[in-house]
């Protein structure tokens, strides 16, 4: 009975060996077909070549095997050179799957990255969420397909964790003094490291445009050299914060808190500062070309050598701002307040502006600005209170 069940399964082994050498003598007839089709080629057609070519002419026999030998050397050259063609090809394609499936392999790979790296930012543990944002930066700079994911997700991260007003029991008060608020990488190191993760992406090419970083908790947040071209930053509370040379073009902050903020040699060209709070900013070389300043309130804030070509200040509060050595050429000052503003001879005003009659004090000019090594950390720094302050 054992035997009996065992027969099928015998039966279809056997077959299968049986296959394998019918294919494999099949193979083996195919190839010396070929071959054998190849050696009439090179015995038989050279002949027929050369007797074609004479066209019933007498040569000598020496000249005629001369002339079949030619034809056969030929013939060979040709045939070697199809076969390197061949080999080649074969070659090149065999090239192309394995990127294929190197291409493959690495998609895979990034994705079950980005995929632990979400789950890590998720995590309870403080440095896991740190090595999961820093994972995403990673992957975002080698991957450019996943740049704008990881962009989306670096600017939802800082919207979630850091929404103004603050929530949460351990969050600072919207009414402390500024000098009571932590720094950002001391209160939220996490939100740190994904800020400035966002503000070096920014730097490369990029398929879409603005960012979404509005109602937003930046106090004393180090935003120092970070690029933030185009991101929307509307009545977020940015209260100390260093920006020194950061790039904020076309920025939008409108109703953004800003007061005492560094923005030194930062480059705020087209940004909309509607209804801002620049009290005691330090805009000092700032570039603020055609940007508008409309109704913002810059009282006590520091714009020396700022260029503000073509800005707009219409109803905005300039008093007691420093403007030595600004160039406000081409500003928009229409209803302006400038009482008590300070000027030097090198601070250029619009053609026709009477800028005594609206109240600026004329003092001499600092010279040149300390270098900036020399200054103290922004967010070691202790601002004094503000005059205008209610």
């Amino acid at each position: 009975m054992l035997m009996d069940m065992g027969e099928p399964g015998r039966g279809r082994r056997q077959w299968r060996d049986r296959l394998v050498k019918h294919r494999a003598i099949a193979a083996l007839l195919a190839g010396a077909a070929g071959l054998a089709v190849l050696g009439a080629v090179l015995v038989v057609l050279p002949g027929v070549v050369v007797d074609h070519d004479l066209a019933g002419a007498s040569v000598a026999a020496q000249d005629r095997l001369k002339a079949v030998n030619d034809v056969r050397t030929t013939l060979l050259q040709a045939v070697g050179g199809t076969v390197v063609l061949f080999g080649a090809y074969a070659t090149w394609r065999q090239l192309q799957v394995s990127q294929a499936g190197l291409r493959a392999t690495q998609e895979g790979y990034v994705t079950d990255r980005f995929s632990t790296a979400v789950d890590q930012l998720g995590s309870d543990k403080l440095e896991t969420r740190i090595g999961g944002l820093h994972a995403l930066w990673r992957i975002a700079e080698h991957s450019a397909r996943d740049r704008e994911a990881v962009i989306s997700i670096q600017a939802a991260y800082l919207r979630t964790h850091l929404p103004w007003p603050p929530a949460g029991p351990e969050a600072p008060a919207t009414d402390a003094p500024v000098n009571e608020v932590a720094p950002l990488e001391v209160r939220a190191a996490d939100a740190q490291v994904a800020l400035t993760g966002l503000g070096v992406l920014l730097l490369q090419p990029r398929e879409q445009s603005w960012v979404n970083l509005s109602v937003t908790d930046l106090r004393r947040a180090d935003c120092d050299g970070l690029w933030l071209h185009e991101v929307n930053l509307d009545r977020s509370c940015m209260e100390a914060a260093g920006l020194y040379h950061a790039n904020l073009t076309q920025a939008s902050l409108v109703s953004a808190n800003l007061r005492h903020a560094d923005l030194q040699t930062a480059t705020l060209r087209r940004a909309r500062c509607v209804l801002a709070d620049l009290r005691g900013a330090r805009l000092v070389e700032t570039d603020l070309r055609d940007a508008d300043f409309t109704e913002a309130d810059l009282r006590e804030a520091n714009l020396r050598k700022a260029d503000a070509g073509g800005a707009v200040f219409r109803r905005a509060d300039l008093r007691l701002t420093d403007l030595r050595g600004s160039d406000l050429s081409t500003a928009d000052l229409l209803q302006a307040r400038l009482t008590g503003a300070v000027a030097s001879e090198h601070t250029r005003w619009p053609a026709g502006f009477d800028h005594a009659a609206a109240g600026v004090v004329v003092t001499e000019d600092p010279g040149p600005e300390p270098p900036p090594l020399l200054q103290p950390s922004g967010i070691t720094t202790r601002h004094p209170p503000l005059r205008s302050m209610p």
